[in-house]
């Protein structure tokens, strides 16, 4: 899709049919298609069978385990799995220690140099495997150190990881994976996201308050032999309880079955005691009973590797595959083709809107040559003169649209001023301050509060001043078509609303994250620092994103003032040059003729290939429906 998209946007462009407007429309969608990802975050607390779920849904194809996912605790770091296509096939690992550092995990995303790199050879199972083990390894430090790093708490014992007889403390050795993999559903924009239990969540705030609460989909992993235990419950309601979205967002996986697998009890008996089991799971968790899904992860994948479907039925795999297909990948994609669907009509839309005023100028010019036959060398010379004088005219008039833009770009000017880095430093500085003020922080909540009031402030002004913006341009644009019988139309401004949807998020998952325990390491100076930087960073994007909008915006209101100006101008010159070769040539009034013929007859074929591109995208979007069913036939 995105590749035909641009075939369109490069044609049009090549026809002056693509302002600059649309064209970054085009580009950003384009860029949207290629890089647009979707999250999938696995949670679990340890030994639930999260990296073996990870693995048959998606490596099962390489005929064994490639994330670690024996006994006790695997995977110690936050792993994401994902495609970027200028990247090589390999893992990179952000040592622990950063964790020392002020920056956010963000920031450290910019710095590759500071991760460290394994490149993996995916036609080789063991070694790809083999590189997945470093996910698991670990540092033994002292208690001093741990509780530093954010894996010690004195106020919570029992959260506390085991102290060896030396005296030391096992912690992870890295603080985040990124492995980069060209898999097919990675390809698609697919992200898997696994997390390692409560502990090392909540020692990571940008997980709970950033990577986890914009996530498409959650699956939360239980045991089905246990259910919902003591802190399996606390993890739900620290961190998923609350998540937007509801059925669509999270599910809940009651792993392995086959322990129930009782030679004892047949077949319906056991059904029974699973379908009882995932009842009062949701009942537990306050979810719909469709929401709740029991499988065996392990035969699963045994089955996948093996062949059997009769093991694969029983393990009930396929049907997570099935929900999580229908629920996120095609959701996702429907998403890109209803966006693609929009930019082509947009496109078709500007474009035959030119494609207009070059037939009305065609027609005009016309007209006006038939109505020279049999005149004079005079005639013509008169009619040469009034058409130079017209186009002075137009010129003269057409420069008002200067103190337009002025305007234009003042009122821009206010509005890129209001989402930039400076606003919002200011706007949060309170709540920044607070954050950072040694000790217990019982007002936080209100310096929350009051700091997101600023910020939602800030977009209403925003959105007035879009207001005013499009109340000038409605009323420039109505003069100019009355004046010169321009086309030219108002775009809509974006809604600011969906910024302030999107901040009121970031302040729940925040809220959220202080209310469950989180005082106590709140309290400590680099973890407050850490939140205010995630913070920052969080908002920025969401102002960049508003900004970037409006961006597109102010240019499509803009391009298609200087298109239609700059195709009055060359009517103008067209017609010029015609009456000056018809005074030059005898006979070069029929010429002149049919020639204009032949541009009707071009702008006729240029209409009709911008409708067979158009059909040939959309049609390829249609194709984007096989993504649900590639997650059951890949592996």
């Amino acid at each position: 899709m995105g590749l035909r998209l641009k075939v369109l946007g490069d044609w049009l462009k090549e026809h002056e049919l693509l302002d600059d407007g649309a064209d970054e429309s085009v580009q950003r969608l384009v860029d949207q298609l290629r890089s647009d990802k979707v999250m999938v975050a696995f949670v679990a607390e340890f030994s639930r069978g999260k990296s073996e779920l990870i693995n048959a849904v998606f490596f099962a194809g390489y005929g064994r385990r490639i994330m670690p996912a024996s006994a006790g605790r695997t995977t110690m770091c936050p792993t994401e799995l994902g495609y970027e296509a200028h990247l090589p096939p390999c893992l990179r690992l952000l040592p622990i220690e950063t964790r020392l550092k002020p920056q956010a995990l963000l920031e450290w995303r910019m710095a590759p140099e500071q991760w460290t790199r394994v490149d993996l050879d995916v036609n080789d199972p063991a070694q790809l495997a083999g590189a997945m083990e470093k996910v698991s390894e670990v540092l033994h430090v002292s208690e001093d150190e741990a509780r530093a790093l954010g894996f010690w708490h004195d106020d919570r014992p029992e959260d506390n990881p085991p102290v060896n007889a030396d005296g030391s403390v096992e912690v992870p050795r890295w603080r985040h994976a990124l492995i980069n993999m060209a898999h097919p559903l990675l390809k698609q924009g697919l992200v898997v996201l696994d997390t390692p239990g409560l502990n090392a969540i909540g020692a990571e705030p940008e997980l709970t308050i950033n990577l986890i609460p914009q996530a498409q989909a959650v699956v939360f992993i239980l045991a089905a032999d246990t259910g919902v235990t003591k802190s399996d419950l606390t993890v739900w309601r620290a961190h998923l309880a609350t998540m937007e979205g509801g059925e669509g967002t999270r599910f809940v996986v009651l792993n392995k079955i086959d322990t129930l697998w009782d030679g004892l009890s047949t077949f319906e008996q056991i059904d029974h005691q699973i379908e009882r089991q995932c009842a009062e799971t949701a009942h537990t968790l306050g979810l719909s009973a469709d929401q709740v899904l029991a499988l065996s992860a392990q035969k699963g994948l045994l089955a996948k590797v093996r062949g059997d479907d009769v093991l694969l039925s029983e393990s009930r795999l396929p049907e997570f595959e099935q929900l999580l297909g229908r629920q996120v990948l095609a959701q996702r994609q429907g998403m890109l083709v209803t966006a693609v669907r929009g930019c082509v009509a947009n496109l078709q839309t500007q474009a035959r809107r030119t494609l207009a005023v070059r037939r009305r100028e065609l027609s005009e010019q016309l007209l006006e040559l038939k109505g020279l036959r049999g005149k004079n060398d005079s005639v013509i010379r008169q009619m040469r003169l009034r058409l130079e004088q017209e186009k002075a005219d137009f010129d003269h008039s057409a420069s008002s649209v200067l103190a337009v833009r002025s305007v234009h770009m003042k009122l821009l000017r206010e509005v890129f001023k209001l989402l930039g880095s400076g606003t919002i430093k200011q706007e949060l500085a309170t709540l920044s301050a607070a954050l950072r003020e040694p000790g217990l922080k019982l007002g936080i909540k209100k310096s929350y509060a009051s700091g997101f009031d600023n910020l939602r402030q800030v977009m209403r002004k925003v959105q007035s001043l879009e207001g005013e913006i499009q109340a000038m341009l409605s009323h420039s644009f109505r003069q100019l078509n009355t004046e010169h019988g321009f086309s030219l139309h108002t775009v809509s401004a974006p809604d600011m609303a969906r910024f302030e949807i999107d901040l009121a998020a970031v302040e729940r998952s925040h809220m959220q994250y202080l209310g469950v325990g989180a005082m106590f390491q709140l309290s400590r100076p680099e973890f407050a620092e850490k939140l205010v930087r995630a913070l920052h960073a969080r908002v920025r994007s969401i102002f960049e994103t508003a900004l970037g909008d409006i961006e597109i915006w102010t240019k499509s209101s803009s391009s298609q003032l200087n298109t239609q100006l700059r195709e009055r101008r060359r009517a103008y010159g067209r017609r010029i040059e015609a009456i000056q070769r018809i005074q030059d040539a005898a006979g070069g009034l029929g010429e002149r003729i049919e020639e204009i013929d032949d541009q009707e007859v071009a702008l006729d074929s240029i209409d009709d290939k911008l409708d067979r591109l158009s059909r040939e995208l959309l049609t390829a979007g249609g194709a984007g429906a096989s993504v649900a069913a590639a997650l059951t036939t890949v592996a």
